[in-house]
Formats: C-alpha cells, structure tokens, sequence
C-alpha cells in the first residue's frame, strides 16, 4: 500500500497558520529529547513498529484535529506508523525526510524596537535553532547569518519592499551551511564578513569600528573573539545588538571548534575580555544571538532579551576571567555532528553536493552554559 506523504514546507505551513494537526513523533526517547518539532506529541513506538507489533500505538488520538502527521529520524519508520493509523480509519500521512528534513523548516518573529530606525525580523530555523535577521529601512535591507535557502530570504523582503543591499555574518559557522555567499550572489548584494584570514572567497572585510548603512540605519562593528577568533557583533543605532554565537541570551559560545586544547584555553579567555565589554553597555540594549538550543516554536514570539535581564540570569557573566575558563572548559557539550565538514565547505565558500540536510540534521551545540 502506497502511504501519503507531506513535505517540510506544507508541514511548516500548517503550523505557521494555526492548521488543526497532530504531529506525532514515534522516535525514541533519546532521539526526541536531542531535537522536536515543536507541539508534536511523543509515542516511542520505534522499535514496536520496526518489528511489526499490532499492539504498536493502540489507543492514539490525536490532539488537534483529525489530521496526523507522523515523523521520524529520516521518514522511513514514520510511513509504518501512519499506515497503521490509517488502517484505523485516522487521516495520517508521514513527514518525507523526517526530522533530517525539518532541519530546513523555518518561521518569523518581528522584533519591535521603537527607538530603532530599521526593522527587523527574526528568521528561525526551528529544527536547528539558527536564528538569522532581515534589517529593513527607507526600502534597503541586510541579512544577518543567512542559513536558510536564499529565496526565502529574498521573498521576505519582497513582501515588505525592501532590496536586500547587504549580506553579513557574525564569524564562520561549524553547525550550519551558511548561504550567506549563495545569497549576495543572487541578489547582488555586498558580502561582508569579519577580517580573517580562513576564508577561500572575495568579500568585503569589517574591522573594529566599521559600520555597514541599512536605509537610514547604521550596524558598528565591535570585534569579540572567542567562539571563534574573527566573531564580530553588529550594534544597530546603538541600541540593538545582534551577538552571533559570542553571547546565546543565558549562555555563551563554546570555544573549543577547530581548535587544540592551548588555543581552547586562550579563545576562552578572549572570549570573557569580549563579554565584559558588554557589561558596559546600558541595560536596556536589545541582544539577538545567532542560536538558541530549544526548537523555535510557530508563535511569532522574538527571541530576544535585554542585556539587563542577560546579565541576571547568565551566570558566566559574572565570573572572573579564571573562573570563566575553568567553567567553560568544564562544560563544553558534545561536538556538532559534521562540524569539521561544514566549516571547511563555509570556508571554501563551495556549497556541497546533493542533500545538505545529511550535514546539519541535529539540534544546535553551539552554546556553554
């Protein structure tokens, strides 16, 4: 019997629009506390479907409506799960791709700043936590950490009738393939990175200082190594900042990728001397990191916090530079699946063959907290 499927987008499309469905995740328990589709419900029927149990999820309802999605790892044990739903008279169809596919799925917030002259909004990779921005002002606009396919992006502006001008990132990323060059490309935007070294392609270096104009807004540079040694932040008007992965609301980067356990050591501590200036600035500064570690909920709700608010509840904040480096080296999570792979391709410039979602399928380990 042929199963019906829905591809990430529809799926996605259904949540952003409040669609009555079940998603049901039949994973197990491991796979599913690592990363989820937000809202779905959990069955660990994984291995009692593999192994042909007819008792496998008797007694299921769904939760919103009759329409259920089932979703796995990669979207093979899934169709066994809605074949044996449907053969109980439930509208089930399986996620193509599984959550490997989801890893593209994405959805907006608006983040509202009055004293701002831009606006922005915040693009969310759900499955992978990545967080990039669409600055807009007097119809020009920039990206920030371009993750996502870059007519997404172009769409977006569209919509509000902006021109991408600018295509920026905060350092060279080991979770995710940038799509910032893919993006310039296509729109003829200019391509900006912070100064370094490790990059095989043309683009327009940004130093300590230097401020790149959106419209009427402007982002000043403030160089904070450590996550990496080329991380930059961009500070909007002066009163938003946008912290890549150097600071991830209550946690900070690991400094530890592509890097031996001397260099670890000293990234850590360029990192707190990066942290401390922030601590300077007035609380009420807006902070929009690069990542977050939970899967991003359709809910149009930004994240974003105030530095004042940061600082309370980010307890490396408040360490002493030896403390930090010996709670940050104490704490470092597993690596990121692939890092080394990706971050070749990011420096290369050079988008890899076939699927990308076999590179970055997994949730966001880009955070000490």
């Amino acid at each position: 019997m042929s199963i019906p499927t829905t591809s990430t987008e529809e799926l996605r499309q259904l949540l952003e629009h409040g669609a009555a469905v079940t998603v049901l995740d039949v994973r197990p328990a491991a796979e599913r506390a690592e990363w989820s589709i937000p809202g779905s419900l959990h069955v660990d029927a994984y291995d009692a479907l593999r192994r042909g149990d007819p008792h496998a999820l008797e007694g299921f309802q769904p939760s919103n409506g009759d329409r259920i999605v089932t979703v796995c790892g990669a979207g093979k044990t899934s169709r066994l799960a809605a074949e044996r739903l449907r053969a109980r008279g439930w509208d089930a169809v399986s996620l193509e791709g599984g959550m490997r596919g989801w890893s593209l799925a994405w959805n907006t917030a608006e983040v509202l700043d009055s004293r701002s002259s831009a606006r922005i909004m915040q693009v969310r990779r759900t499955g992978k936590g990545c967080l990039s921005y669409l600055i807009g002002s007097d119809g020009e606009a920039a990206v920030i950490d371009a993750s996502l396919d870059p007519r997404v992006y172009v769409e977006l502006a569209g919509r509000l009738s902006w021109r991408i001008r600018s295509v920026i990132e905060t350092h060279v990323h080991a979770d995710h393939l940038s799509r910032a060059r893919a993006l310039a490309a296509s729109t003829g935007a200019a391509l900006f990175l912070p100064q370094t070294d490790r990059l095989a392609f043309e683009y327009a270096p940004l130093t300590e200082g230097n401020t790149v104009a959106v419209g009427a807004g402007r982002l000043r540079v403030l160089r904070t190594p450590g996550h990496t040694p080329e991380s930059s932040c961009y500070f909007l008007d002066e009163r938003v900042l946008f912290t890549g992965d150097t600071l991830i609301l209550e946690a900070v980067g690991r400094p530890d990728l592509e890097a031996t356990p001397a260099e670890v050591r000293n990234r850590a501590r360029s990192l707190h001397r990066s942290l401390r200036r922030f601590l300077e600035l007035p609380d009420d500064i807006g902070i929009l990191p690069a990542h977050t570690s939970a899967p991003v909920a359709f809910d149009r709700r930004p994240i974003v916090g105030r530095l004042g608010e940061v600082r309370r509840r980010t307890e490396l904040l408040r360490a002493g530079e030896a403390e930090f480096v010996e709670a940050i080296l104490a704490r470092i999570p597993p690596t990121p699946p692939n890092h080394h792979r990706i971050v070749a391709l990011n420096e290369s410039g050079t988008p890899p063959e076939g699927d990308p979602t076999e590179l970055e399928a997994g949730a966001n380990r880009c955070a000490v907290a």
